[in-house]
């Protein structure tokens, strides 16, 4: 059996936070992040996490060039989930071109679920020498399975515990453009 389609699934989803309600989150954020930063000779290295992380990180990168901060981008494609709804081993698709070593490192994704994706993306920049990084989400999953050694650094808003999409979550590689974030009804 074939599994349903967005088209199929969206009507019945449940609309966990509207666009206006993230607008307002990652404008918070950005007040926060932007003195975090204010006082460094050297622009951050705002990373963004590809392909979830794009709509959201776009988002707060204007946000913080409002508010005066300016950034130096790049990114990085690791997944476990290929397409599919559950992860698996850690595959990088593209690392970051530009030395961290000495830098303060901004990375932008889309949640923080369990984990194990950005606790590895996170120690891949230590290593690389990173001075200092932190972890931006636009959502946080409400859940008790979180590795140890990761927490977000900053956080839009929390989501529940159930299967979520939309504001560069896909639902099994669509939906990563709507303008809000949904929940596969229960």
């Amino acid at each position: 059996m074939t599994a349903p389609t967005l088209a199929q699934v969206l009507p019945t989803a449940d609309v966990i936070h509207d666009r206006e309600t993230l607008d307002a989150a990652i404008a918070r954020m950005a007040d926060v992040i932007a003195p975090d930063y204010a006082n460094d000779a050297q622009a951050p290295l705002f990373v963004t996490i590809m392909h979830g992380g794009m709509p959201f990180a776009a988002q707060l990168a204007f946000a913080l060039g409002e508010r005066g901060l300016d950034l130096e981008f790049d990114y990085l494609h690791a997944t476990r989930y290929r397409g599919n709804t559950s992860g698996s081993g850690l595959a990088w698709l593209h690392r970051p071109a530009t030395p961290m070593r000495g830098r303060r490192v901004l990375l932008a994704d889309d949640i923080l679920d369990e984990g194990h994706t950005l606790l590895a993306v996170k120690r891949w920049c230590e290593d690389q020498g990173a001075a200092d990084v932190r972890v931006a989400v636009l959502a946080v999953k409400l859940h008790d399975r979180r590795v140890d050694g990761i927490e977000a650094d900053y956080v839009g808003v929390e989501v529940p515990d159930r299967y979520v999409f939309g504001y560069g979550m896909d639902y099994r590689e669509q939906g990563r453009n709507l303008p809000a974030i949904y929940a596969l009804k229960d």
